[in-house]
């Protein structure tokens, strides 16, 4: 055992504690390598998701703001969605980008991922960047969706974070990435 880690967690008992249609919470009882403590966890198991950082020829970013149900607010973010079980995710940040914005391009490559919150969630979020995009296409909303598509410049990116403009946690992640992938 390395001494610079903690101990790992072994999964003792795993029971599917509530089916919440865009997720699974499940009651999993660990106990720890080192000294067999043991204890009861709540984790929301979902699909993979996708963040779009599309780029216009004008050096914009293409985002969206929506209302959130958690934070009875509206968010600034990217677009992006839900990866279907066994969709690539560069093909799922080019059809959500499409359906959310209309907008479409070329080039598109994975510059990163994160873990939403890897105290509860199970799931990973990839970064899709998308360069040259125009507005080609029709929006096409899910049932629950309606969201108003924004161009922000490359270069206030670092502002808007800066003064809580843009405060999605995953959106702040893949603005990073953008960021660093960038040089900006």
């Amino acid at each position: 055992m390395n001494k610079d880690l903690p101990s790992k967690w072994d999964v003792k008992e795993d029971t599917l504690h509530s089916d919440c249609r865009i997720f699974q919470v499940h009651k999993r009882c660990f106990r720890r390598q080192s000294d067999g403590v043991e204890g009861e966890f709540f984790v929301l198991d979902t699909n993979d998701w996708v963040n779009v950082l599309a780029v216009t020829p004008e050096q914009e970013l293409v985002m969206v703001r929506q209302f959130r149900y958690g934070t009875k607010e509206f968010s600034l973010e990217p677009p992006g969605g839900v990866i279907e079980n066994g969709e690539d995710p560069i093909l799922a940040g080019l059809r959500e980008l499409e359906e959310e914005t209309g907008f479409v391009g070329s080039d598109a490559h994975l510059i990163g991922s994160a873990r939403p919150n890897a105290a509860i969630l199970s799931n990973r979020c990839f970064f899709v960047l998308v360069q040259d995009v125009k507005k080609t296409a029709e929006l096409a909303f899910d049932q629950h969706e309606e969201l108003v598509t924004e161009l922000h410049s490359l270069q206030n990116l670092k502002a808007m974070v800066e003064n809580e403009e843009i405060t999605h946690s995953i959106g702040l992640n893949a603005i990073l990435k953008l960021i660093l992938y960038l040089g900006l």
